[in-house]
């Protein structure tokens, strides 16, 4: 039955809704296109008269609604979408999947965009169900995919599909677009048809309307919701054999560079988390599902396509594609815990392959997995699969039998092993028992085990508070002790049954112990009320603590915390600190210092801090940390940051020394001295230059100027910093110190005595013979950026220079980044190191990028690379003072290739480049003299030192101005 509304009301939009599941989920789809802003909306319900009741519901629906409803009936054989789009009256068509709901100004926006630019496809956002055990963001009520977002950040017309490869690369255009209807009609050339059968034809529809579409406009809303969640395993046949055809279709239609990234795109976005399904299924049922997906991956598992892939990801699709099960589902655990080694790796001919018998398998090859460096890794730092074999009952205990992976390289002289099972409480994790284990024994590849547990009579937990344990087990073999949960499958745990258990508070607590298998895949053990007494005390108490009292209990508690966290906040202190902290009176001689934020014991500060104490000068310092206070001094005061201390600290202070920025949010006290010692002369714009704050708005802007106008006293190291950083923070030049850096003091001595390597270089273990090359990259994250992605590949910077040279790696303090496993004694990771002094005292070259630590190096007058791929990139986007491939100290290069290519003829390169070297040094550090610390300290604590003659400055390194002559 169809419904013809009058050619006057013809819609501007009409969405099909396909009857095929269920009269709730088709009511629920109706009503969020009834529900509409867009009032000129019409919703085709396409019935495959399959469904009285379904088919009653539609009939019923197009009564009610009659104009913005109509039910069409479908003939047989006939796809319900084409149906649906042949009765269509709209301008513009839609698509509902089953249950799938428009968001109510989904059709305003899409109509609006469409009007707009005259695309022929307009597209936003959807929205999907959460898979059962799935984790949201906070707040967040349904899912959507990580690829989505950053290609709708804002409303943009795109002529090729290559402007915007995410629409077919991924799966973007299964819902939320819609489609000019012109190019729905079956005699449309090319006509956008579902040609394969759903769920393929669904899948492939997009990208058909995506490449007939002359234009395609991408907005930011979300259009539709309630999408189904992904059933990984049971789709991935379908989404498996849709994309490798969506592949070929972009091929054929001119887009070979897109269907490799489709290619690429079918491993990441399918056929991965099929292979993460493994993790939850039975065998029969593994199996059956990896002999289904394992022929369609024939030709897929190309090296371009393999090689942007984690090494054991490359092995999960290799083990899937070749039918191994197990394998496959091992792998799939590697890769939701990072580190852990589930399978016998092997080395041979200085490769490590992922198992024996692929010991003849190039670097090529999927299972080859050098790169992860587990050959480095010492037996203890190993993560070894431990897996259940066996659980059962035993005269009342639980019997374990379990089989941990032993790597080639792990214990190759067999020596003792003895093991030991720790139950650890779950929410009281510093809770252990140990318990013994049977028999520990060499195996093939593996350590075999087995423990009996007597859980009735040795877990003696109370029943309240320590109801679930999580068992591993401890291993110690050739002095050396590694602990490694347990993995389990339910079909293993299962015959285990239940033991009886008798809690220290009686067994109205509980009754049983039941072993279990968490959503992490590992063994744990849960006491549970099975019987009557217990099950009847669970009712009492769960009634007790869920009846109205007691919930409005929770509630005003709840209410309590949240004003106490509310209290505990940093606005209400800012608040407390300028309403009554202020008022204190001033402590004579009071310095606090913090560096970096309180992340470190470092920088100027620290230089000054160490002079004034030298001198005994008598003064109370207090230094801030942030994290713990590990590394910090230990003759003065310790605050950490934001604390009610800190806070008495700060407004009590005489002085303050920071070079970064104490909180914007704390006034200066008027009795308060400020000085800013900085931390960096300036490459990049900074301040009132940034492109960022000059989009700002004003009262951001004031915040900004208020914060550095509680300076005053700002060190510069060369006139360039007060053309740059004065100008850009607006500072007045009587507040403008010219000592140069006091953490500078030590690298000035360094070059001119020549001093000896610095005791890190004992503590590191570095020979003598090595080149030291510190690699300190700069900060290239925005605010609550954390991880960083180091351009240098330090894996492979240590296989080719690592007998030679040892790699120092520093990340910036606002970032951290994880390195890969090496040969011992190739890589360190100093990030955490304090003293940066140190290390550039220790290093024999510096390879950076723009950060400013290179200002700071030159002055030792020892060879400085450029290492920047992304200098063009990041300086139009951040911009800069200067051109660093003109008046850079060093070499600039922008590949890893021509960086190596310098380090290895750096003793024929480097003559070259001294004077320029030392320009760099005289241009950015001509005040750095070496008695930048004693000058601060004469200037800022006159009061506290006994006069005495400054240090003179040496002609060469004069300022300008007082240079004779001028």
């Amino acid at each position: 039955m169809t419904t013809e509304p009058h050619p006057a009301d013809a819609p501007d939009l009409s969405v099909v809704v396909p009857a095929d599941a269920g009269p709730e989920a088709l009511k629920a789809s109706a009503a969020s296109v009834l529900e509409q802003t867009l009032r000129h909306t019409e919703a085709v319900l396409v019935d495959p008269g399959r469904d009285s009741t379904t088919t009653r519901t539609a009939a019923t629906l197009a009564e009610r609604h009659p104009g913005r409803v109509r039910h069409v009936t479908a003939a047989r054989g006939a796809d319900l979408r084409d149906t649906g789009a042949d009765h269509a009256r709209g301008t513009w068509v839609t698509f509902l999947g089953p249950g799938e709901r428009l968001q109510k100004d989904a059709g305003r926006n899409l109509l609006a965009a469409a009007l707009d630019t005259g695309a022929d496809l307009v597209a936003g956002t959807w929205t999907r169900l959460p898979a059962p055990g799935e984790n949201l963001p906070r707040g967040a009520e349904q899912a959507e995919p990580a690829w989505q977002r950053p290609l709708h950040t804002r409303t943009r017309t795109v002529g090729s599909l290559t402007d915007a490869p995410g629409l077919v690369v991924h799966d973007s255009l299964v819902t939320g677009f819609c489609v000019r209807r012109s190019l729905l009609a079956p005699d449309a050339r090319p006509a956008v048809r579902h040609e394969e059968a759903p769920p393929v034809g669904d899948l492939l529809f997009g990208v058909r309307a995506a490449l007939a579409a002359r234009t395609v406009t991408l907005i930011p809303n979300t259009i539709t919701t309630h999408r189904a969640a992904p059933d990984p395993a049971g789709d991935a046949p379908a989404r498996i054999t849709a994309a490798a055809r969506a592949a070929r279709l972009l091929a054929r239609h001119g887009h070979p560079g897109l269907a490799a990234a489709r290619e690429r795109a079918l491993l990441t976005d399918h056929v991965l988390p099929c292979a993460a399904a493994l993790l939850g299924m039975g065998r029969e049922e593994r199996a059956r599902t990896a002999a289904q997906v394992a022929p369609l991956l024939a030709g897929h598992l190309g090296a371009d396509a393999l090689a942007p892939l984690d090494p054991v990801a490359r092995a999960c699709l290799r083990l899937l594609a070749d039918g191994d099960a197990d394998g496959a589902r091992d792998a799939a655990y590697a890769l939701a815990n990072p580190g852990t080694v589930v399978s016998p790796v092997v080395e041979h001919a200085g490769r490590v392959h992922w198992r024996p018998g692929t010991e003849a398998a190039t670097g090529t090859d999927p299972l080859d997995v050098t790169e992860l460096g587990l050959q480095y890794r010492p037996f203890a730092r190993l993560d070894l699969l431990n897996t259940v074999t066996r659980a059962t009952r035993s005269q009342g205990r639980l019997l374990l039998v379990g089989r941990i992976v032993l790597p080639g390289h792990a214990l190759p002289d067999r020596p003792e092993v003895t093991a030991t099972l720790v139950l650890t409480c779950r929410d009281q994790p510093g809770r252990t028992l140990t318990l013994p284990v049977d028999d520990i024994r060499y195996a093939k590849d593996a350590l075999v085990w087995r423990a009996c547990a007597d859980l009735t009579r040795l877990l003696g937990a109370r029943g309240v508070g320590d109801r679930v344990w999580d068992p591993a087990l401890r291993v110690t073999a050739g002095g050396e002790t590694l602990t490694t949960p347990l993995f389990a499958e339910p079909e293993t745990v299962k015959p285990a049954g239940a033991l009886r258990a008798r809690p220290r508070l009686g067994r109205l607590t509980g009754d049983t112990w039941q072993p279990y298998v968490t959503a992490h895949h590992r063994l744990a053990v849960c006491l549970l009320a099975r019987r009557r007494p217990a099950r009847l005390a669970e009712k009492i108490l769960h009634y007790a603590t869920h009846f109205r009292p007691a919930r409005a209990l929770r509630r005003r508690l709840a209410a309590v915390a949240a004003r106490r966290k509310r209290l505990a906040g940093q606005a209400v202190k800012a608040r407390v600190y300028r309403t009554l902290l202020l008022r204190l009176p001033v402590r004579k001689g009071q310095v606090v210092y913090e560096a970096h934020m309180g992340k470190q014991y470092g920088d100027s500060p620290r230089a000054i801090h160490e002079e004034a104490m030298s001198r005994g000068l008598p003064l109370r310092p207090v230094w801030s940390y942030a994290g713990r206070p590990e590394g910090f001094p230990a003759d003065a005061r310790l605050v950490r940051r934001w604390s009610w201390p800190y806070l008495v600290a700060l407004a009590r202070a005489q002085y303050w020394v920071d070079n970064q920025g104490f909180p914007h949010a704390l006034d200066k006290p008027r009795h308060t001295t400020y000085l800013q010692t900085w931390h960096g002369s300036a490459y990049k714009r900074m301040g009132f230059d940034e492109a960022r704050v000059k989009t700002q708005n004003d009262p951001q802007r004031r915040r900004l100027q208020r914060a550095v106008d509680r300076f005053d006293h700002f060190l510069i190291r060369a006139p360039h910093d007060a053309d740059t950083l004065g100008r850009a923070y607006r500072l007045d030049p009587d507040k403008l110190l010219p000592t140069g850096y006091p953490r500078n003091d030590r690298l000035v001595a360094a070059r001119d005595q020549h001093a000896p390597r610095p005791p890190l270089a004992e503590a590191l273990a570095i020979p003598e013979d090595r080149t030291v090359v510190l690699y300190a990259p700069t900060f290239r994250g925005g605010p609550g950026h954390k991880e960083a992605k180091l351009p240098l590949d330090v894996r492979r910077f240590a296989e080719e220079f690592g007998s030679t040279h040892v790699l120092l790696v520093r990340s910036h303090y606002m970032e951290r980044a994880a390195l890969p496993a090496t040969a011992p004694g190739t890589v360190h990771d100093v990030s955490g190191h304090h003293d940066v002094s140190e290390l550039l005292t220790l290093a024999d070259v510096l390879v950076t990028d723009y950060s400013s630590i290179m200002f700071d190096y030159a002055l030792l007058d020892r060879p400085l690379i450029h290492f920047a791929p992304d200098l063009d990139a990041y300086t139009a986007e951040r911009g800069s003072y200067f051109d660093l491939r003109e008046r850079a100290g060093g070499p600039v290069v922008d590949t890893q290739d021509a960086l190596h290519e310098v380090l290895a003829h750096l003793d024929e390169a480097d003559p070259h480049w001294k004077a320029a070297r030392a320009r760099f040094a005289e241009e950015f550090g001509a005040y750095d003299t070496g008695g930048a610390a004693a000058a601060v300290v004469d200037t800022l604590f006159a009061a506290h030192t006994p006069r005495r003659r400054p240090k003179p400055c040496p002609a060469s390194r004069r300022r300008p101005a007082e240079r004779t002559g001028t």
